[in-house]
């Protein structure tokens, strides 16, 4: 078993144990190590009292607040250190008290209590070392040595505390940022499927309502009408069925799986269909005008500009009362200007629908812009402006 097997593990369980348990534990083997120089005297002439004991006891047991009050247990342990030192019974070999309270100092305190107290050990162990009977110059040394690296060690746990703490609270700021992009993006979509979804169903659900009142009119004057009528209400039905099974096979399959109802969506190319179907079925006279040269759009684009002209068509079904209607796409250099006017009733109040809200909906998708009216001689117009540039670069990509 190697060593990092074992000590992460105790790492870890020191970390969530209770820090006076930890401190007491820590403070008992300082007070074990101070003890062992009186227990064991060498061949020294210094005496050995309890009165030395004490003082050594006192660089010791106020470990056990070290982390709750750090900067008065250091100064404790500042203060009872050079008194053993100077009471001679026995003088520490050691600072152990000294080095864990520097250790924490540089780990836990202020800023200005950490330079306060390393410089304040730095002379302390100084100035002690010259008033001991003696002294070598490696003490001077190890002493010294002692002091600095007992705060480095302490530097470091700080710097990495600090570094965990950092990392800890990206990782949560990004998980924040991924579930808000999420929720985001799943009502984006859902706003998307249910302007699809009220398209599909209110330009099928207004032909056959149309068909269906003047199916009744004409079934004895004129059957053939009236067949034609019904057919159109049956047509009507099969084709928003077919949309709305493409629509929801898309919300049933994973992501990135083809399905057989993954057709492509209806773009430019099916306007001409789309006015020829809503002329047939409704009696509605509907011109398409094109001006200017038609470009490719991106995938989204195509979509909306099927979708603003299915709906205001339905809308001129639903309540223009028109008699005729106009399409017109002006192509720009980088602009798509797409109008539907009407020669109905004109506008009722000054608010939309839900479809008009769809269609101001889906221009802004597209970095677009629409606007709904009356219009200059009457009736209702609807224009809306969509970027017709297209990525040159993803495009090739």
């Amino acid at each position: 078993m190697s060593a990092r097997s074992w000590i992460s593990p105790l790492a870890e369980r020191l970390r969530t144990t209770n820090p006076y348990v930890v401190d007491s534990a820590l403070a008992t083997l300082v007070l074990f190590a101070v003890s062992l120089q009186w227990i064991f005297p060498g061949e020294s002439d210094h005496r050995l009292t309890w009165q030395g004991w004490l003082i050594g006891a006192a660089t010791a047991v106020p470990l056990v607040w070290r982390r709750r009050a750090p900067f008065v247990t250091a100064c404790v342990v500042s203060v009872a250190t050079p008194a053993q030192a100077v009471y001679h019974a026995p003088p520490p070999d050691v600072m152990y008290g000294g080095m864990v309270v520097l250790y924490t100092m540089a780990a836990l305190a202020r800023p200005w209590q950490r330079r306060l107290m390393l410089a304040g050990w730095l002379i302390g162990v100084s100035v002690t070392i010259l008033h001991k009977a003696d002294p070598q110059p490696f003490e001077y040394a190890f002493q010294l040595l002692s002091v600095v690296c007992a705060y480095g060690f302490g530097v470091l746990a700080r710097v990495q505390r600090a570094y965990t703490a950092e990392l800890e609270d990206r990782a949560r700021r990004l998980e924040r940022e991924r579930a808000a992009d999420t929720a985001r993006a799943i009502a984006q979509e859902r706003s998307r499927i249910a302007r699809d979804m009220h398209d599909v169903l209110a330009h099928a659900v207004s032909l056959m309502v149309v068909q269906a009142e003047a199916g009744p009119v004409v079934v004895r004057s004129d059957p053939a009408r009236a067949e034609a009528a019904f057919d159109a209400i049956a047509g009507a039905g099969r084709d928003a069925m077919a949309q709305l099974r493409r629509i929801l096979g898309v919300l049933k399959e994973p992501q990135g799986n083809g399905g057989p109802w993954r057709l492509p969506q209806p773009g430019v190319a099916e306007l001409p269909a789309l006015v020829g179907q809503v002329g047939e079925s409704t009696g509605l006279r509907v011109q398409l005008r094109t001006s200017g040269v038609p470009r490719p759009l991106p995938t989204d684009t195509e979509v909306a500009v099927f979708r603003v002209v299915q709906e205001a068509l339905t809308n001129t079904v639903k309540h223009a009362q028109a008699t005729s209607a106009t399409v017109e796409l002006d192509w720009a250099e980088d602009e798509l200007t797409l109008t539907i006017a009407d020669d109905g009733r004109g506008p009722t109040d000054g608010h939309g629908g839900h479809g008009l809200i769809g269609i101001r909906e889906r221009a802004a998708a597209c970095g677009g812009s629409a606007q709904a009216g009356g219009g200059p001689d009457g009736g209702f117009r609807v224009v809306v402006r969509l970027p017709a540039s297209v990525d040159r670069e993803a495009a090739l990509g």
